[in-house]
């Protein structure tokens, strides 16, 4: 696995749709060390809670058959949305404290959606991205996975 390189004060965006970790190289790129500075959780609602139960359903252009429109994955729905919260408050923060780099780690769903949501000021400091499922392994493991173990 190939070793990412974090710079002193460097961050890292640690996420899924459900749990979102910010951290925050301490170290150096050599020796990362990364503390914890936000963590976000979304908690989902049980399916029917979320949405309409039957599908609706349409008229065919021509003749008078029906069919049913596919069924709205709600909890796919809720964790795009949360994402793309992280992704809005993730830019903030960053430009705030006036980050130059940016890492993101999540699976590769959730960080084809965080690429689309994160606002344009924010895309030129993302240096890597890793396609990873990460979030709920101790900051240790992470650091070990980003340093190419």
């Amino acid at each position: 696995m190939e070793r990412i390189d974090i710079p002193r004060r460097g961050w890292v965006l640690v996420c899924d749709g459900a749990k979102a970790l910010v951290l925050q190289n301490e170290g150096d790129a050599e020796l990362v060390n990364l503390k914890l500075v936000d963590v976000w959780e979304h908690h989902a609602e049980a399916a029917h809670e979320l949405g309409t139960d039957r599908p609706g359903r349409v008229h065919q252009s021509v003749g008078e058959s029906r069919s049913s429109v596919e069924m709205t994955d709600w909890h796919e729905a809720e964790e795009a949305a949360f994402l793309k919260r992280v992704a809005n408050e993730v830019a903030g923060l960053l430009q705030e404290r006036q980050a130059r780099v940016l890492v993101l780690v999540a699976p590769p769903h959730a960080l084809g959606i965080l690429r689309e949501a994160l606002p344009a000021s924010v895309r030129p400091i993302v240096k890597h991205e890793l396609g990873k499922d990460l979030v709920n392994l101790p900051i240790a493991q992470i650091e070990r996975h980003l340093a190419g173990g």
